[in-house]
Order: structure tokens, then C-alpha cells, then sequence
């Protein structure tokens, strides 16, 4: 299989500007795309605001930024992405987006090139019917935690007709990177989202039932569990509509233990979204 050089990740938010950097931290020339080179530019900047958190807390030599950003170029248009050896998405979560994504890009980018979708919830055999028959073999799951320039495991989803070598060769890459990929089946939800939302969900409940404060939930989970966050401050982190979505694929998947709660639909219909918005579960506009 050809060696991987050139790295293409879709989408510029908080999620893609992060896996991102961390192939450029692994010294690897990253094109990152959005609709607008405008947006792409954002993608960018969030990139260099993450990396100066980590220089500053001494995990990234000071001396390395201006080479791992020199290899970061943002993009708007597919075409730009044709010489890539590996293209990874991590766009909203939802099918019928992600399936246009990948039909752009079979359409663009060179037949050895091997796609990944950074879903924490959705088929990848499903997600693999967007593109030709001859890709089949190179489409597969790599699903990085946030932030993924810190958190090290990733979990690797080959599809029905994902090939062997393909696995191998993005668990290398992300080795090479500094990551643990760990090799999960192709199941709705996979196999971290499955726990952690159960999770979510039980701390929501505990809140219906006025059985302790999110401030008091989460600081049980820190000290009692050694969480290093509890369930309503990541919830916040991580966008309370992506949450909702994500149990509300599982639900359709498998059943009544991952009905998502009132209380988390609440929130998301008042916009009370976590800290993009300024207000989730806690005040975060003082």
C-alpha cells in the first residue's frame, strides 16, 4: 500500500481543526477543507490557539509551531484534496451530509487514496455506499475523542468489505502519530459512545429525580470515579445538540436504554447548547 504523506480533513470545527493538528504535530502536510476557504481559515486558527495551549503547557517544544502550522493549508474546493493520500471527515452528524461529502471526493480524489469517516454513531458499512465499488476496500471508521489533538485513543471501524491492509495501514498512521487505535465492529454507537452515553443519560436522569446537582453529579464522577470531567461539564464541551443526536440515533438503533431524557431536549430547544453558545447545562457568559 502506498505510503501516506498528504493528509485531507473535511470540516473546519472544533473536531476537524483538532484531528488536524494532530496530524500536523505528527509531521504530516494537512489540507483542511470547509464550504468557504473563509471557514477553512477559522479551522486554522483554531488549530493555532490549541497548539499554543499545549506549547504553553510545556507538550509541544515552543520551536515547532511555525513547522507544524507551514503544513497546514486550508481549502474550500474538493479538487484541492486529489493528491491526498488519506481523507478523513468529521462534518455534522448526520447521513445524508456525510453521504454527499463522500460522493464528492470519490469523484476527485486518486483510487489508492483511503477514506475515513470520524462518526461516533452511524454505520460505516452504510456510509461506504456513497462511494464506487472499487473504493470499498479503503472506506472505514476512525473515530478520534475530543480534543483529538490530546486524547489518545481512536477507534479504527473496518466495514463489510473494508480490506485488512487498509486496517493496518490507518492503525500505523495513527500510531505514528501518537495514538492507540483500538480495532472496534461496525455497530451503531461502536463501542465507547455506547457506555458513554448510557452514562449521559443515567446523570440526566439523577437530575429528573432532583437526586443530586449537575455541580454535585459531575464532582462524583471526578472524585469517585476519576473522571477527569463530569458528564454535565463535557456535555457542555462537547455541544448538547450533537449529544442529542447521537442518542437519538442509538435509540432508533437499539431501544428504550437510549431514549435521550426531557431535560436534554430541553436544553437543546432553549439553544442552551454548552460553552459554543454560552449557556448548557452551566452560565458560561460571566
Amino acid at each position: 500500500m502506498k505510503r501516506i504523506q498528504k493528509i485531507g480533513v473535511i470540516g473546519a470545527g472544533m473536531m476537524g481543526s483538532e484531528i488536524a493538528l494532530a496530524f500536523a504535530m505528527g509531521g504530516y502536510f494537512v489540507s483542511i477543507k470547509d464550504e468557504t476557504l473563509e471557514i477553512a481559515a477559522r479551522g486554522k486558527e483554531k488549530m493555532t490557539k490549541s497548539l499554543e495551549k499545549l506549547i504553553k503547557k510545556g507538550k509541544v517544544p515552543e520551536g515547532d509551531k511555525t513547522k507544524i502550522l507551514d503544513g497546514v493549508t486550508p481549502v474550500a474546493a474538493y479538487e484541492d484534496l486529489k493528491d491526498a493520500d488519506f481523507v478523513i471527515e468529521a462534518v455534522f452528524e448526520n447521513l445524508n451530509v456525510k453521504e454527499n461529502v463522500w460522493a464528492a471526493l470519490d469523484k476527485v480524489c486518486q483510487s489508492n487514496c483511503i477514506f475515513a469517516s470520524n462518526t461516533s454513531s452511524i454505520s460505516i458499512t452504510r456510509l461506504a455506499t456513497s462511494v464506487k465499488k472499487e473504493r470499498l476496500g479503503l472506506f472505514l471508521g476512525a473515530h478520534f475523542f475530543s480534543p483529538a489533538s490530546v486524547m489518545k485513543l481512536v477507534e479504527v471501524i473496518p466495514g463489510l468489505d473494508t480490506a485488512d491492509e487498509t486496517v493496518k495501514a490507518v492503525m500505523d498512521l495513527l500510531r505514528s502519530i501518537g495514538k492507540e487505535p483500538i480495532r472496534v465492529k461496525d455497530v451503531v454507537g461502536f463501542a465507547v459512545n455506547r457506555i458513554f452515553h448510557a452514562m449521559l443519560i443515567e446523570a440526566c436522569r439523577l437530575l429528573e429525580e432532583e437526586v443530586a446537582t449537575p455541580e454535585d453529579i459531575d464532582k462524583a464522577c471526578k472524585l469517585g470515579l476519576g473522571h477527569p470531567m463530569g458528564p454535565y461539564e463535557l456535555m457542555d464541551v462537547l455541544n448538547n445538540k450533537l449529544n442529542l443526536e447521537v442518542e437519538e440515533i442509538l435509540f432508533e438503533s437499539y431501544g428504550e436504554r437510549f431514549r435521550p431524557r426531557p431535560n436534554l431536549k430541553q436544553r437543546v430547544n432553549a439553544n442552551h447548547l454548552g460553552r459554543v453558545t454560552g449557556r448548557g447545562w452551566f452560565d458560561y457568559s460571566k
